[in-house]
């Protein structure tokens, strides 16, 4: 089939050079000159495992481009993979999906499916194919399917080709039938994906729904080891009790200083605001909304607690950027939280991510440029020299780096030994001859 797909994130490029690599024909269409290019040349412009490596092996059945008529124009399927921000409200912004959708109504030449990855407010998909119908050169039919993706950054390209379930809502047998000769292949070996046909309502709330369970679940496992840390109890023990629960599991029960990334924190955030315009109080994911923006700082709060409420002057080493392990993103990501506040409260900051150091200076740039800002940050690449004379230490992303590294070094090259870790990296017996303060334990 001849596909085009609007946008080149992590859903955009992902979907593409994955459905290349079951046989079809894509073409990538993007408006950034610059990252286009670097995909011609087989650069992913993000970090994400074994995405380069499948952009090489499909290249003569992928192509990238600014010209998004000649991409639409006779495409089978085209599929919005734009991102959908949040607004100050908390509603997604839909911005991007609208654009796109009037150039896609101002190239087609033939019928297509048009199918919304992006995530977006239940019955926008309705809305989507009306506008497009309304637009469109007349005797050409726009047909619309939500297909909802379900990728975790770092772990991408697997969770596409080795997915947990295929949803697509479709409201007519025209697109269903497309849809599902579009996944066919990864219904059979050795992908085995589930394939779900449902409303296309359904499929717009089974998105949310499953994003922001798993928020709960973060923020639910959070709570319980900010209690556990009180109460003596060790919340690694607690959490391999509960996961033996079948009803329970042992996903997503991992604690630490909360979530953030390109999904969870605006999809909560979007799915209460829906509720509220609804007449719908979600209670549950206000809860985990607001559990989630105070573990960011809880480690935080319990260091300059440490220094007697002062930490003006102090040298403070930060571990880790990116809001998790394996991608450079750093959307909603706990360093920048932490890192403003240690600025705003006069300490200075060093700096290591082996990924996102740069993308992190442009983010933090505003906040250097703050004539309150007391404090000063520099950026390191090996964890020797960031450590290195500093008063504490903070861990913000578990990147295998930090997890394997010499913990002796603590003790030997900081001034003083204090690691404030978030994300619970090292045995607590391994760090007994340091002040070490980690995450319900």
């Amino acid at each position: 089939m001849k596909v085009a797909v609007a946008g080149t994130g992590y859903v955009g490029l992902v979907t593409g050079v994955a459905l290349a690599h079951i046989g079809h024909n894509v073409t990538c269409v993007d408006v950034d000159k610059e990252k286009v290019e670097k995909m011609k040349n087989g650069i992913s412009p993000i970090y994400e495992q074994d995405l380069e490596e499948l952009m090489l092996k499909n290249k003569d059945r992928l192509d990238y481009t600014l010209d998004y008529k000649n991409a639409y124009k006779d495409a089978d399927v085209i599929i919005i993979g734009v991102g959908t921000p949040e607004r100050e409200d908390g509603s997604a912004n839909l911005d991007y999906v609208h654009s796109v959708c009037d150039q896609i109504a101002e190239s087609l030449e033939k019928d297509c499916v048009v199918v919304l990855k992006s995530t977006v407010p239940i019955g926008t998909n309705d809305e989507i194919e009306k506008d497009l119908n309304d637009k469109v050169k007349d005797g050409i039919k726009v047909y619309v399917a939500s297909n909802p993706e379900f990728l975790a950054q770092g772990t991408a390209v697997h969770d596409t080709l080795y997915a947990s379930r295929i949803v697509v809502g479709t409201e007519d047998d025209f697109a269903a039938n497309i849809m599902q000769k579009l996944y066919e292949p990864l219904t059979k070996e050795p992908y085995n994906v589930p394939y779900l046909h449902t409303s296309r309502r359904s499929a717009e709330m089974i998105k949310y729904a499953s994003n922001d369970f798993l928020a709960l679940k973060i923020s639910y496992i959070n709570e319980i080891a900010n209690l556990c840390k009180k109460l003596g109890a060790n919340i690694e023990e607690v959490t391999k009790g509960m996961g033996y629960d079948s009803r329970i599991g042992n996903k997503f029960l991992k604690a630490g200083i909360g979530y953030g990334g390109s999904c969870f924190p605006k999809d909560t955030k979007a799915l209460h605001w829906l509720g509220q315009i609804e007449g719908v109080e979600l209670e549950t994911i206000q809860a985990c909304i607001s559990v989630n923006k105070k573990q960011k700082l809880v480690l935080l709060h319990e260091l300059i607690d440490d220094f007697g409420g002062s930490i003006e002057g102090k040298t403070i080493a930060v571990l880790g950027l990116t809001f998790k392990p394996g991608t450079d993103d750093l959307r909603d990501a706990p360093s920048i939280d932490n890192i403003s506040m240690l600025l705003d409260y006069g300490a200075n900051v060093k700096a290591y991510d082996p990924i996102s150091t740069e993308s992190f200076k442009k983010k933090i740039n505003f906040k250097l440029t703050d004539d309150g800002v007391k404090g000063t940050i520099a950026f390191f690449d090996n964890i020797d020299e960031t450590i290195k004379d500093a008063d504490a230490t903070m861990i913000m992303t578990e990147w295998p780096e930090v997890v394997n590294y010499n913990v002796k070094q603590y003790k030997k090259l900081m001034k003083t030994p204090r690691v404030y870790d978030g994300r619970n990296c090292y045995k607590l017996e391994d760090m007994k001859d340091i002040t070490y303060s980690s995450i319900g334990r």
